[in-house]
């Protein structure tokens, strides 16, 4: 997950409507960067100035994902479910100019608290809506459907993914959203048995054709609570450059697909809207 150290009083905090407290906080180890915190909980971390540089390491694998799926820097459509700091949609806007963007969250003191601290580039064409991030697919500009580059899934309450956004109903939505290049990827956490982990590996194998996982080698073999990220769609991505991408980081990175993908999931359950349940809870004092 995150590094933790003692760091500086927050500068900017702001309660959110679920009565949780959103705070962002300077980095200790960098004078551009700054965290998003809910609750105590890393959400997000910006370097206000290099936006193209992302320091939590699942976040770096999201990256190397849109890029494994998207030439370098063409201007592509997005659609990011859950905001944190905006620091995907950032990321988007610097390594791709011109990319057409829409970003769904629930909480909007959440999204002020960033913008007042943190605001945007002005030249980023980057659409907030407010809502429950399924809900909202509903209300999306009708011309989106079929055209979505990649859609971000990266919801949380607190610390933990809502039900709803984790079934094959909800995946199928997404699906009729993409191009006929396009993907999803998705952010889960989980530990010991990962079973929610697993579980997600066979939704998106029902609803995709091609699904591949990416983690810290610990996380997938149950050591340590932790990000797997998982990129599905109707095409497959350059394994051998992701590859390259991935080892290219400072974290050592397992890359899941085809038949090893079949074997992780092994035995779990495809999830639907009427069993899905929360993404378990992190370990105390893991943040």
């Amino acid at each position: 997950m995150s590094r933790r150290t003692r760091t500086p009083e927050p500068q900017w905090r702001r309660r959110l409507s679920t009565g949780a407290v959103a705070e962002i906080v300077p980095d200790p180890y960098s004078p551009d960067g700054f965290e998003l915190r809910v609750d105590g909980t890393a959400q997000s971390h910006v370097y206000r100035e290099h936006p193209d540089e992302l320091f939590f390491e699942y976040m770096q694998r999201i990256a190397h994902l849109i890029d494994a799926a998207a030439a370098a820097r063409e201007p592509m459509t997005a659609l990011h479910l859950g905001a944190g700091a905006l620091s995907i949609p950032r990321y988007v806007a610097a390594t791709r100019p011109g990319s057409r963007q829409q970003v769904v969250e629930f909480e909007p003191a959440l999204v002020e608290l960033v913008r007042e601290a943190l605001p945007l580039p002005r030249d980023a064409s980057i659409r907030i809506r407010y809502g429950d991030a399924r809900e909202t697919l509903g209300h999306l500009p009708s011309g989106l459907r079929g055209h979505i580059d990649v859609i971000v899934v990266d919801v949380f309450s607190g610390a933990r993914t809502p039900a709803h956004v984790t079934s094959a109903e909800f995946f199928e939505q997404l699906r009729d959203l993409l191009s006929p290049t396009g993907v999803v990827i998705t952010n889960a956490a989980d530990g010991d048995a990962l079973r929610f982990v697993r579980s997600q590996a066979a939704t998106l194998r029902y609803v995709f054709p091609h699904v591949l996982a990416t983690a810290e080698p610990g996380v997938l073999k149950g050591r340590r609570f932790g990000n797997v990220v998982f990129q599905a769609g109707a095409t497959s991505v350059d394994r051998a450059r992701l590859a390259r991408q991935m080892a290219s980081g400072p974290f050592p990175t397992t890359v899941l697909a085809d038949a090893e993908l079949d074997r992780f999931s092994a035995g779990a359950t495809v999830v639907t809207d009427a069993a899905a349940v929360m993404s378990p809870p992190p370990p105390k004092g893991l943040f």
